[in-house]
């Protein structure tokens, strides 16, 4: 019971973070968020350490915890992660994705198209999150499938999102028509350069959004990797 409530208040907490509701760059403390959530101090204290350990806040001594902001290089090491991690995962589960994979992948992206014409954000997100998680998890690693979805909360800190800023919900969702497409065809280099494409743009249109960096800077270290 005390492990699901750890569970429901991490969750909260996270959500408060990204919707904005929990402000970067200020300092709370656990019992401030447990009056507000209606819960004791030591769910939300092991919820802080979870997400602690995702690098979305940070404790400091005596004082709370400090909910992170996002800066420029935390966004091109998340950014190069993904590409280094899901690049090649997109190549290797062209190949290894099953029938009802393809279903669950087909599904998450029909999601993803009905969720932009709603205009519901959150519920693109989620799909968006699924179909990654999919792909992932098709390419055999059930632990980079868990570690891409942290680096996905600490670029969500602060809400951080081309979502209506950069791109609209529908850019979004046909993105991902490609890497599907791809995946179906069982097209290993043409599912990793979709994925490419799509992981370049964001980061390019997040960069640019946040801290006015020019495509160009983005393309020089993108096209360095070897993914």
């Amino acid at each position: 019971m005390e492990g699901s409530l750890t569970a429901k208040v991490t969750e909260a907490v996270r959500a408060a973070i990204v919707s904005g509701e929990l402000v970067a760059g200020r300092l709370y403390s656990a019992n401030e968020l447990a009056v507000v959530l209606g819960v004791s101090r030591t769910p939300v204290r092991e919820a802080l350490i979870k997400l602690a350990s995702k690098g979305m806040v940070q404790f400091e001594r005596n004082k709370g915890v400090r909910i992170l902001q996002s800066t420029a290089q935390d966004l091109e090491e998340v950014f190069e992660l993904r590409l280094l991690l899901e690049v090649p995962a997109a190549r290797v589960a062209a190949s290894g994705l099953e029938e009802q994979d393809f279903v669950q992948l087909g599904l998450s992206l029909r999601r993803m198209h009905e969720a932009a014409e709603g205009g519901d954000e959150k519920s693109l997100a989620e799909s968006d999150r699924a179909f990654h998680n999919l792909i992932l998890e098709g390419a055999g690693n059930q632990r980079l499938a868990s570690f891409v979805d942290s680096l996905r909360d600490m670029v969500l800190t602060r809400g951080v999102s081309t979502a209506r800023a950069s791109r609209t919900l529908h850019d979004i969702a046909h993105e991902h028509d490609a890497i599907l497409e791809r995946l179906q065809a069982r097209d290993p280099e043409g599912a990793a350069g979709a994925m490419l494409a799509h992981l370049r743009q964001t980061t390019t249109l997040l960069l640019a959004q946040q801290f006015g960096a020019d495509s160009s800077t983005v393309n020089t270290w993108t096209q360095a990797l070897r993914v």
